[in-house]
């Protein structure tokens, strides 16, 4: 399900069969980063869309959490932790990043999430097949980390 109101009005009335939430997690750069950090943006939020189809009905795909690449690591893992304490209040068992920025492979014991990195792939020279074929293709590895995960608990 996707931040809206369509979906939210069919998870309110089965939100007990909804127990993961999906965060994507994404950077803004100005300057030189500018053309990465768009790019990247790109491809993490066609993955989790992608994703999102796949796992209708079990999960729920939040608003990206967006933070500019400039702000202090401390600061943003608080408002992480914000997003995480309200989410787990509303029963959802599981929360999953998803981003493709490495920096945050350091501040992963941090989270109380799983935190999935997945290096961006540049999908601005693709026609709309190839960028389908090849988010399919990622989304596929992602099933089995995700069954892995619902299974440990």
């Amino acid at each position: 399900m996707k931040w809206v109101s369509k979906d939210i009005e069919t998870y309110i009335t089965a939100k007990e069969y909804v127990d993961t939430a999906v965060i994507p997690v994404v950077s803004v750069s100005f300057g030189n980063e500018m053309m990465q950090s768009a790019s990247s943006a790109e491809f993490i939020i066609l993955l989790t869309s992608y994703l999102e189809r796949q796992f209708t009905g079990r999960l729920l795909l939040l608003p990206p959490f967006t933070y500019l690449k400039s702000d202090h690591p401390e600061d943003i893992i608080l408002q992480m932790k914000k997003w995480e304490e309200n989410i787990e209040k509303n029963e959802f068992k599981h929360i999953f990043y998803i981003t493709s920025e490495s920096d945050w492979k350091i501040y992963e014991k941090e989270l109380t999430g799983s935190l999935i990195w997945l290096p961006s792939l540049p999908l601005e020279h693709l026609n709309d097949q190839q960028k389908i074929s090849m988010i399919e293709s990622q989304v596929k590895q992602l099933l089995s980390l995700f069954t892995q995960k619902w299974q440990e608990n």
